[in-house]
Parts: C-alpha cells; sequence; structure tokens
C-alpha cells in the first residue's frame, strides 16, 4: 500500500493536471468560436463557385473543356490529399480523419490502382508514414491558422502534379464540421472537379446568355481558384472541428480529474484513519501493560 507522502503527491499531480485541463478547455472553447464563424463564412463563397462552375459546365464539352473539371480521361492513377491538424490532444479528431483515409488508400490500392498520398498537417504526416510514407509526394503543416497561402501552395503541388501527368484523379479527406459534438471525416473529388452537393443551378428564366470570353476560357481561370478555395475551406472546417473535439476532450479529462482526486481522498482518509487507529490501539495496549 502506498504511504500518506505518496498518495499526498499523487493527489496534487492530479490537481495539477486537472487545471492544465481546464485552461485547455477554456482556450479552446475561446478560439472554437471565431473558428466555426470562419468556417460558415467560407462556405456560401465555395457553394457558389461550385454553382458558377455549374453553370459555366454546361456549356463546353469534348475537347474544349478544361482537364481540371473533365479530368485526363483514365482512372489509375490517384491522389489522396489527407488534412488533418498539426497538434493533438483532441480526442479521436485526427485518427478519425486518418482512418478514412486509411479506408480510401486500401479500398484503391486493392482495386489496383497507383495511388499517392499528398498530407497537410503532423498528424497525418506521423500517423500514414510508416505504413505509406513511400507514396508520399508531399508534405505540409497545417500552421496554428488555416492561411490561403497555404492552401495556394498545396494547390499548386496538386496542379504541377496533375500537369506532368503522375495524376488522374485527386480526393480531399478532412472533417467537416457539423456541431460542437459532431465533425464528419468527409472524401471530397478534387479533380476532375465535381459540384458540390446542394449547389443549385442558376436559373436562367429562358434567357441567353454569352459569355465573354468564352465559358471554355472562363473555367481555365476559375477551376484552379477553385481548388485552392476547397482547400481553403477544408483547412477551416478542420480548424473549427480541431478546437471543437479539443474542448470536449478536455472537459472530459477534467472531470475525470475529479473523479480521480475524490477516489483518492478518500482513499488517503481512510488510510490515515487506519493508521491514527492502530496507533491510538497501541498506546492504550500499551498503558494497561504497565
Amino acid at each position: 500500500m502506498a504511504s500518506l507522502k505518496e498518495m499526498r503527491n499523487r493527489i496534487g499531480s492530479v490537481k495539477a493536471t486537472q487545471k492544465i485541463t481546464k485552461a485547455m478547455q477554456m482556450v479552446a472553447a475561446a478560439k472554437l468560436r471565431r473558428a466555426q464563424d470562419a468556417a460558415q463564412n467560407a462556405r456560401p463563397y465555395a457553394q457558389r463557385m461550385a454553382a458558377v462552375i455549374a453553370n459555366l459546365a454546361r456549356g463546353v464539352s469534348g475537347d474544349a473543356a478544361p482537364r481540371l473539371l473533365v479530368g485526363t480521361g483514365d482512372d489509375r492513377r490517384h491522389l489522396v490529399v489527407v488534412a488533418t491538424a498539426d497538434r493533438g490532444l483532441a480526442g479521436g479528431f485526427n485518427s478519425g480523419i486518418v482512418r478514412a483515409a486509411r479506408e480510401k488508400l486500401r479500398e484503391l490500392t486493392a482495386a489496383g490502382k497507383d495511388v499517392r498520398v499528398l498530407v497537410v498537417g503532423k498528424k497525418a504526416r506521423d500517423q500514414l508514414r510508416r505504413q505509406y510514407g513511400d507514396r508520399f509526394v508531399g508534405t505540409f503543416d497545417a500552421g496554428n491558422n488555416p492561411s490561403l497561402s497555404i492552401a495556394q501552395d498545396v494547390a499548386n503541388r496538386i496542379t504541377e502534379l496533375f500537369e506532368a501527368g503522375e495524376v488522374d484523379v485527386v480526393s480531399l479527406i478532412y472533417s467537416r464540421f457539423k456541431s460542437v459534438v459532431t465533425q464528419s471525416p468527409t472524401v471530397l473529388q478534387l479533380i476532375p472537379a465535381q459540384v458540390e452537393e446542394g449547389a443549385a443551378l442558376t436559373d436562367l428564366k429562358g434567357a441567353s446568355y454569352e459569355y465573354e470570353p468564352g465559358e471554355a476560357e472562363i473555367l481555365e481561370d476559375l477551376l484552379p481558384r477553385n481548388l485552392t478555395t476547397q482547400l481553403f475551406s477544408a483547412m477551416l472546417e478542420n480548424q473549427a472541428g480541431f478546437f471543437a473535439s479539443q474542448m470536449t476532450a478536455m472537459d472530459n479529462a477534467t472531470r475525470n480529474a475529479g473523479d480521480m482526486i475524490a477516489s483518492l481522498t478518500l482513499q488517503y482518509n481512510r488510510t490515515r484513519q487506519a493508521q491514527i487507529t492502530k496507533e491510538l490501539i497501541e498506546i492504550i495496549s500499551g498503558a494497561e501493560a504497565l
């Protein structure tokens, strides 16, 4: 049985840990509001861009269609972009994304596809390196705050691989923020470009529009921007989900620490009382012997 001093030290250690988890919970809660607003504010822009691309895509076909829209006509070479956070202590947030990535990679590998991996975030890099490190074609840090420059760098790397003919299909795996308690790992195809689910086509009300320059020229300029936009939006969604998961995880850790402190304190008091009782019995027994 542990001595009273050891038990006091352990109680003090748990109390110190509880203070840290409580502080981390409060910090995550404060940052969550801003991250949630940023993620939600980015969604309408991404959805409207998808709607514009959908309307323009109706006017192009065949050889005139940009390759980012229609792809290469093949699907043998796949690039999977896995986006997580750089930090941990957020429950199963990063693990959920990596688990979805592993399932996607196993599915593609089983189908005989040539798979490459591009990771955004240190946690994705660390968790996938052992199994798929030989397939890495690029690694990027997510950073403390999502920025358009990071998304642009990732988009440039994807475009470089696509234009070099090294990949045919590009998919992005990230966590879509739904609520404080729900973040859903999501697979989004970036190339060939797909209209985001729920993106509505513009009702022209019977009118006929002529574009200057033509639809194909506009798409050639718009599709690379859409690629950056989708990546940036995914990074914002990830940040909101990360802080929500971290807040929940630290709240659970704080409550668990409180339960442990109560249990250790009870055990400490019982042990101390037992020692006091034992000493009293020894004193009384000694007095009676005299």
